[in-house]
């Protein structure tokens, strides 16, 4: 027997970012990404996690399928990311993200998980594992909400 299709699917990618080297310029560049990829996250009912590592980033949409078919076109033709790649597409029954748009970058904040992924050599020979990435933001996600005394998910 079948299991039932779903139209819940989660994507992972990778792609390299275009931003400025300029720390300031560059924050205010996330934060430009942060507030756009909110406001149509949110009425796309679409959760994400974007994880960016020097000029790298790695993010995992769930939604719709129509609605992640739909972002994943916009973030492939948007000038910030190049080489935009897919590294899994696929039927989930649960979302696991709770936030329309996260973003985490290496800091010494989230150092441990970071180092702990160590996601960056892969990143730079094009080759980041879907897991990994997935294990990661599913870790920065656990430690940020404990930091809000919040110790369990009902998504």
């Amino acid at each position: 027997m079948r299991p039932k299709r779903t139209s819940l699917v989660h994507l992972i990618y990778f792609s390299r970012l275009a931003l400025s080297s300029d720390p300031q310029l560059r924050s205010s560049q996330l934060g430009d990404i942060t507030r756009q990829a909110q406001k149509k996250n949110e009425f796309a009912v679409i959760t994400s996690f974007m994880i960016v590592e020097q000029n790298f980033a790695g993010q995992i949409i769930e939604g719709e399928r129509q609605q992640i078919h739909d972002t994943f076109a916009r973030i492939a033709e948007d000038p910030r990311h190049r080489d935009v790649q897919i590294c899994e597409w696929r039927e989930i029954a649960k979302r696991e993200f709770v936030n329309s748009f996260k973003i985490a970058v290496r800091s010494s904040a989230t150092e441990t998980q970071f180092a702990k992924a160590n996601l960056l050599p892969s990143f730079q020979r094009g080759t980041p594992k879907a897991g990994a990435i997935h294990a990661l933001a599913l870790a920065l996600q656990a430690d940020a909400m404990s930091k809000q005394g919040i110790d369990h998910l009902f998504v």
